[in-house]
């Protein structure tokens, strides 16, 4: 089966009004472009000088999404282009993404990646910090970035019990946080391919997939 019919498939399963972010990071250029003359504009990648690397050759209108952990001396080197950082997990980096976002006159989009999986080396704010961040009322005076909602992954393991303990958790957050943010807080990404399937049942609104459409990565 090749990427278009991989593409295919899966797009077969999203309900409308779920983004497919097609998770290509460490595959070239050329296997990015597949997918493109395919029909997918939107691409994960987890490293940013890769992401620069590949947005300079591939078409312009691909929308580019930041979903690794990003140090803050790596943003400059995406913020003249990234549609969306959805790997933001403390207040040193909201305040860089506004700082860089400032300087390219652009507003970039984030999601803030809340932790709620049970091993401890996942990324992301706990939901205490998160809470005691959006209180010290810090993030009202960024003007260049917009929350556009929440990013989690989900416990690897295979007790789905716990994956879907992770994804309501999640979910909750999710309802709780969009009051602050108004209508521009509309995105719930969770589910990768392992596990989307499941994330659609609580209410996800984009998936990130690689493997299932790209095959094993080179590393």
């Amino acid at each position: 089966m090749n990427i278009k019919e991989r593409l295919q498939r899966i797009w077969g399963t999203l309900p409308e009004g779920v983004s497919l972010v097609a998770v290509s990071k460490f595959h070239p250029a050329e296997r990015i472009a597949e997918a493109y003359d395919a029909g997918q504009r939107i691409f994960g990648e987890s490293r940013p000088q890769e992401m620069a690397a590949k947005q300079a050759v591939l078409p312009t209108d691909i929308e580019w999404h930041m979903i690794g952990h990003l140090q803050t001396n790596k943003v400059k080197y995406i913020a003249p282009f990234v549609s969306m950082i959805s790997s933001v997990d403390s207040d040193r980096l909201i305040a860089e993404i506004e700082k860089q976002a400032a300087k390219c006159d652009r507003i970039i989009d984030i999601l803030l990646e809340v932790h709620v999986a049970q091993e401890q080396t996942k990324s992301g704010w706990s939901w205490e910090e998160l809470n005691d961040y959006l209180l010290s009322g810090e993030l009202q005076s960024m003007t260049h970035l917009r929350v556009r909602g929440v990013m989690t992954i989900a416990s690897n393991t295979d007790d789905e019990t716990i994956v879907r303990n992770d994804f309501q958790r999640i979910k909750d957050i999710f309802e709780e946080l969009k009051p602050q943010f108004g209508e521009a807080f509309d995105t719930l990404s969770i589910g990768m391919s392992d596990d989307y399937p499941i994330a659609l049942e609580y209410g996800s609104t984009m998936v990130r997939i690689g493997t299932a459409i790209f095959g094993a990565r080179e590393y």
